[in-house]
């Protein structure tokens, strides 16, 4: 089992790496706002364990199976902060949150979240529930 930690380098370098086709220490390192020395000792652990391929000089690739658990976590990130703006959580507020709680949620919560956050962006009434629910949160009235 991986730790938060190590789980949030995981996503970083996915998210990088999607969007420049590669990700380098420094790109790890200033995506979350860390000094590179720290990041090269955690890739290479992550390399140790066989989540990623370190080149010193050349960079950072997933292997397979940690492209597998960044996936998932991005994946919970993504309908956790979903949920999040649904119910009207300011997004910087919601960005944070959801990174706080995609490592700590159940599996069949972040399902549950998940499946509904689906339902609310395909509901083809929901507009009108989500109107009165911002009503209601700026009055305290139905």
């Amino acid at each position: 089992m991986l730790s938060r930690k190590a789980e949030d380098y995981l996503e970083a370098i996915l998210n990088i790496t999607d969007d420049k086709g590669y990700a380098r220490v420094k790109d790890v390192a200033d995506s979350l706002d860390i000094r590179s020395p720290s990041v090269t000792e955690m890739v290479q652990k992550l390399d140790r364990l066989g989540y990623v391929i370190y080149r010193r000089y050349e960079g950072v690739t997933l292997t397979e199976r940690g492209r597998e658990v960044a996936l998932i976590i991005k994946d919970r990130y993504d309908a956790l902060k979903a949920f999040l703006e649904i119910i009207s959580v300011p997004r910087e507020i919601a960005d944070k949150d959801a990174c706080t709680m995609e490592h700590e949620l159940n599996d069949i919560t972040t399902k549950q979240i998940k499946n509904f956050v689906k339902f609310v962006e395909t509901a083809p009434d929901s507009s009108q529930w989500l109107d009165r629910f911002e009503r209601f949160c700026s009055t305290g009235n139905k």
